[in-house]
């Protein structure tokens, strides 16, 4: 039987399959459920930079400002030790999920800034997580914020980071930068140990009947293969360009996904749209049509593929970059003729 095994984040892993940041890892069972259907590592649902502010600001509101108001209102709230917030909550789930499971738990902090919340980053590894997945989800509107500030930024966050905890570091990216080649590099020279591409931007929708602007979540979909497509293409780039490694994340949904993006230069691939629609055991099927699809093409081993179709392994390197880009346009067929 063909050798899944992989290295991601100096972590060993029984294979490249893990379920990335969903409402999945909420819950033990569902973790208990996703190891025995063959998760190599689990990422944990994601703790959010505004949960921790807004609660240390609640927090720090009711314990001084009733104070002020009556001299004996601090008795009717327990000490501080004694309070138990959602990111308290969150560090105590990544205990359990420890405790539960054998394959790796890497935590997961949603933020876009330098700030005291970066402080939980040390206590997700003090509460056992394997690893740490920095999401950087960031919406420039500011007209006056230039690219320059961005990456800064970006950057200055990382180390931050990177300095707070010895446990290996991912950075999850989204690829809306200038030179994303650069701002690789930067983040690779940081000293982060994977690099995961690419963050789903969710937009906004508009209600008709409420007239009010609304969250919509869409997951991605295997009849629309399209989403994988930006992060084939810049793992296929980077790939051997970089000493952190690489995940795949984006509209990955079978195993012949999983197996271009390791063709690409993927370490693993993550998914969560494709768990989320069709449930957890998708994972077996996936690993299944994997191990068959490399034994009738036999290959021995993940290894042995990895980065075999990356853009430095190509005979034809410009496929990923803009020669293919005009090829495609010009060859494309209306299908309704």
């Amino acid at each position: 039987m063909p050798d899944l095994s992989t290295t991601y984040l100096g972590l060993k892993l029984s294979s490249p399959l893990v379920p990335s940041a969903s409402p999945l890892s909420k819950n033990i069972d569902s973790i208990k459920r996703m190891e025995d259907a063959g998760a190599a590592a689990v990422v944990m649902y994601s703790l959010f930079e505004e949960q921790i502010n807004q609660e240390s600001h609640e927090l720090d509101y009711y314990l001084t400002h009733g104070a002020e108001s009556y001299a004996e209102a601090t008795s009717y709230f327990p000490e501080p030790k004694e309070f138990t917030l959602t990111p308290d909550q969150y560090l105590e789930h990544i205990r359990r999920a420890k405790t539960a499971v054998k394959i790796p738990i890497i935590g997961s902090l949603n933020g876009v800034s330098t700030g005291g919340w970066v402080k939980y980053a040390q206590k997700i590894e003090q509460a056992g997580a394997d690893a740490l997945e920095l999401n950087i989800y960031f919406i420039p509107t500011d007209p006056l914020l230039s690219s320059v500030d961005i990456e800064y930024n970006l950057l200055d966050l990382v180390n931050d980071v990177r300095r707070t905890v010895k446990i290996p570091l991912a950075v999850k990216l989204s690829p809306f930068f200038t030179n994303l080649t650069n701002v690789v590099r930067r983040l690779d020279e940081t000293g982060v140990n994977g690099l995961v591409l690419f963050n789903r931007f969710y937009q906004p929708d508009i209600d008709l009947d409420s007239l009010e602007v609304v969250p919509r979540v869409t997951l991605s979909s295997p009849f629309s293969p399209h989403a994988m497509r930006l992060p084939l293409r810049w793992i296929a780039i980077l790939y051997g360009r970089l000493k952190a490694d690489l995940a795949a994340t984006s509209g990955i949904h079978n195993a012949q996904d999983v197996l271009k993006m390791l063709m690409a230069g993927a370490t693993v691939t993550m998914m969560a749209s494709e768990l989320l629609s069709n449930g957890i055991d998708r994972l077996k099927v996936i690993r299944q049509d994997m191990i068959q699809w490399m034994e009738e093409h036999e290959y021995d081993s993940v290894a042995q593929m990895r980065g075999s179709l990356s853009q430095q392994s190509v005979k034809f390197p410009a496929a990923f970059e803009r020669a293919h880009y005009m090829r495609a346009i010009t060859n494309y067929e209306v299908p309704w003729k």
